[in-house]
């Protein structure tokens, strides 16, 4: 029998939003509105659906598990519910892109659960930041505009940091929002990433990607079935000593709900018992995530076979240096 291929990597996938559309549709927007935009954007989105198999599937698979699992839909999902899931996933495209810019409406903004990070902004020491790929969670940007002295690094290990933060520099050049791109968690940047908690800012990372290679992974229940997770937001915070938030955002009414919960005011990873004290804070993330999902099915944005990734190395393809981080 033939081997089956493995999956795609997310990372050999590639991501749908580009900097130089964002820029584009941001125009639009600026220029026309809202409705012109979602004239635009809508038979682009219908057509992605259409053509995109891979992508479908995952959505309608992800759609299945939430229902399986937790009964949040009421009914069986079908080819309906995964392309109104794109279609939020394309207005969230616009709300990404007026919340870098700072021109989101506030107002429409909750934030939930805020204080204790707020507190430790006050004293003057950041910490780390766990999110997840869904709503628009560049939204954190509305809360650094009320809190000038908020500075989030972003971490990440695709192309785009660079060019992310020319286009943040042109459209929001007082920002406190920075994309990092990070080949290699060692020495030298562990002490750059100490150097910014120490001054008070924040270390944001995502804990539902998989590192392309050789990146430690634990395996945990998600929506039913395990699924793999990277360790790199935890092994970050035990290195860097300092709390673990998590950050998740849906919708919310007409707008949406910023949501902070404290994972952990020291992560602390005993060499004896490693691998569970990994796959324990693992486990209280997707609670979290699960938990914001249940009041929003729609805002989980993982086009991709998720609970396959992980599962089997990729041929022909190029080794590269440990990564414990997301993006």
């Amino acid at each position: 029998m033939k081997p089956q291929a493995a999956s795609p990597h997310w990372a050999q996938i590639g991501e749908s939003t580009f900097v130089g559309g964002m820029w584009l549709l941001y125009q639009v927007h600026r220029w026309l509105g809202r409705w012109p935009f979602l004239a635009c954007l809508y038979p682009v989105v219908f057509y992605y659906w259409a053509t995109r198999r891979v992508a479908r599937a995952a959505s309608l698979e992800y759609l299945q598990r939430l229902q399986a699992s937790h009964g949040t839909l009421g009914k069986a999902p079908g080819w309906r519910e995964s392309l109104r899931h794109f279609m939020v996933f394309a207005q969230v495209i616009l709300d990404k892109t007026l919340a870098m810019t700072g021109r989101y409406r506030s107002e429409r903004i909750v934030f939930e659960g805020r204080e204790p990070l707020l507190e430790r902004l006050r004293s003057g020491q950041g910490a780390v930041v766990v999110t997840a790929h869904m709503g628009c969670i560049e939204l954190c940007q509305a809360m650094a505009q009320r809190q000038p002295e908020l500075k989030l690094n972003i971490l990440v290990h695709t192309r785009h940091a660079q060019r992310f933060n020319r286009l943040m520099a042109r459209l929001a050049p007082d920002s406190g929002v920075q994309l990092l791109q990070v080949s290699e968690f060692d020495a030298a940047m562990a002490m750059m990433l100490a150097d910014k908690v120490a001054r008070g800012e924040f270390i944001a990372i995502a804990g539902d990607r998989v590192p392309l290679h050789d990146g430690r992974t634990v395996r945990v229940p998600f929506l039913g079935r395990e699924a793999a997770f990277p360790c790199g937001p935890y092994v970050i915070a035990a290195v860097l000593k300092c709390p673990l938030y998590f950050m998740g955002c849906i919708h919310a009414g007409a707008g949406y709900a910023v949501t902070f919960t404290v994972l952990a005011q020291q992560v602390v990873l005993p060499r004896a018992d490693r691998q569970p004290a990994l796959e324990s804070y693992a486990r209280d993330f997707v609670q979290q995530v699960e938990q914001l999902l249940q009041r929003a099915p729609y805002d989980w944005f993982n086009f991709f076979p998720f609970w396959e990734q992980g599962a089997a190395p990729l041929p022909g393809a190029a080794c590269v240096s440990h990564k414990p981080y997301g993006s």
